[in-house]
């Protein structure tokens, strides 16, 4: 009997491996497979394509002679999987991850070889007509950035990755990593056909060694494959900021990781001041697929308006069915909270949503019929970002979410712009004196870190106008998006929960807002 269990890090993290080393004892053949992304099942073990979860060293016996209890079916047919259109993640749960067979008989190849045969400028095209856009945060449309380096005369051209997953919420780019490695390589080289460049680097910070082990031996098995193509994995140091383009690209040259003035775009002068593209991981990773399918024959059908193709959502933080879903664009948050996510693991009320990482807005239920979209979001002050999902039930306090956003960004800023280095700094004392002002002296505990701000004689009030004028200068005058989306989760804790940080007052909260807005 042929028994396949995921070697992802979440599923050994919980047991998996001590649960294949019980199956094969017992003289079964054990398959470590990628992971299907039913995270809240893990360790979850398939025979015959059917499906049992979350399991343990106990259900051992009861799986094989068919009594558990553990059971949930044809896994392909379970509502999670089912309800899913899966492009990017189509061999999740399905490949071993470093199987050479295995991806080629899965469409592995296909796109490059395709790429190959119509050449740079049809690549680009075909690109371009997909829709897709970065799917690390900024959304900017993949195609017009390689018709960009591609045109940018350069005796050396570089792909770079960006797979330095930080935000909060997110797991994706390490499920592709550590999942479907060849993939990521084969994007890369069709990115390297389409512009011009020969040398690839991948950037993943040091906390994903599992995917680090798996990437090199990726790329020493397809070496032969991807050839002219050279690929390399470069590690990080785990600097938030190092997700931003051009600390990343600081980073990869041996500098300090801090964010460059642009002009100039890494794409006229990026890593080693040569023409470069810089993707996420889901950018590359989608690639293939578009190549072999053509631009927008399956890929650019997809999606709404100007927000094409499929996006794999990360649901996470108090949820029930935590995982990855990958969906095409359009999808409302009240669908995958409560339809695909079963609403809050603790069974309390929704409070908050946040989409987009750290950085991104906090959302209330109100807001929940919002369309997955690009421009949707932005038109509510809010990022889709890497495509991760945190929810929280009823008892988060949001003053305190948006005192550690503040905090988050004084800790991770690279100190280049005064914006984000001291702005941030300023943010959490500020929240401090209206949190202490605006309740009973007894009833706030001030955190120990950067409340000793002195007394200013300022009303809660005045604090409030305070805070929105300086989130309003972080946001237009830092120099990268750490500084400047900060006030996103600040500012949309404070005009929904008003509660949360004067409570009592709403009232004068919501009319310092509206008197900042006229």
């Amino acid at each position: 009997m042929i028994i396949r269990i995921s070697d992802d890090a979440l599923a050994r993290a919980l047991g998996a491996d001590a649960l294949a080393q019980a199956f094969a004892q017992k003289g079964h053949e054990v398959q470590r497979t990628s992971s299907w992304g039913m995270q809240w099942l893990e360790p979850l073990v398939e025979i015959d394509g059917h499906g049992f979860g979350p399991a343990t060293l106990d259900d051992v016996d009861a799986i094989l002679d068919g009594s558990s209890d553990k059971a949930i079916g044809v896994i392909v047919d379970h509502p999670f999987i089912a309800r899913q259109q899966r492009l990017t993640f189509v061999r999740a749960g399905r490949t071993r991850p470093l199987s050479l067979e295995d991806y080629e008989a899965t469409g592995g190849w296909i796109g490059l070889r395709r790429a190959r045969q119509i050449g740079a400028e049809q690549i680009v095209e075909e690109v371009t007509a997909s829709g897709l856009r970065g799917r690390g945060g900024a959304g900017f449309p993949a195609g017009i950035k390689w018709k960009t380096v591609a045109n940018t005369p350069g005796a050396q051209k570089y792909i770079v990755c960006n797979a330095d997953e930080g935000d909060s919420g997110t797991f994706a780019d390490r499920m592709v990593m550590e999942g479907d490695p060849f993939a990521l390589i084969e994007g890369m080289a069709i990115a390297g056909e389409a512009v011009g460049a020969t040398k690839g680097y991948i950037y993943v910070r040091s906390e994903y060694p599992d995917a680090i082990g798996k990437l090199n031996q990726a790329i020493a098995l397809c070496a032969s494959i991807i050839a002219p193509f050279d690929c390399e994995v470069r590690v990080g140091a785990g600097a938030y900021v190092c997700g931003e383009e051009t600390s990343l690209l600081n980073s990869l040259e041996g500098k300090r990781g801090e964010v460059r003035a642009k002009p100039p775009l890494p794409a006229i002068q990026g890593l080693f001041g040569r023409p470069t593209v810089v993707n996420n991981v889901l950018t590359l990773a989608a690639v293939p697929h578009i190549l072999a399918e053509g631009g927008s024959a399956q890929y650019g059908s997809l999606g709404i308006e100007r927000s094409k193709g499929t996006m794999p959502i990360q649901l996470a933080g108090n949820i029930k069915h935590g995982g990855l879903f990958e969906v095409a664009f359009g999808i409302t948050l009240r669908e995958l909270i409560y339809d695909i996510g079963g609403g809050t693991e603790s069974g309390r009320p929704v409070k908050a949503v946040q989409v987009g990482g750290p950085l991104g807005a906090y959302i209330h239920p109100d807001q929940f019929d919002i369309k997955f979209d690009y421009e949707a979001y932005t038109a509510a002050d809010a990022l889709i970002g890497h495509g991760g999902i945190t929810v929280f039930d009823d008892t988060v306090d949001m003053g305190a979410m948006a005192r550690f956003a503040m905090e988050f960004c004084a800790a991770e800023s690279c100190g280049k712009c005064t914006p984000c280095r001291i702005g941030a700094v300023r943010g959490v004392e500020v929240i401090d004196r209206i949190r202490a002002g605006g309740r009973p002296a007894d009833s706030v505990e001030l955190q120990p870190v950067m409340h000793n701000a002195p007394k200013t004689g300022r009303l809660p009030e005045q604090e409030i106008g305070l805070l929105t004028d300086l989130c309003e200068t972080m946001k237009f005058g830092s120099l990268c998006a750490l500084g400047g989306f900060t006030p996103y989760p600040v500012m949309s804790a404070l005009k929904n929960w008003p509660e949360d940080f004067m409570p009592g007052q709403e009232g004068a909260v919501q009319k310092v807002l509206d008197g900042n807005d006229a």
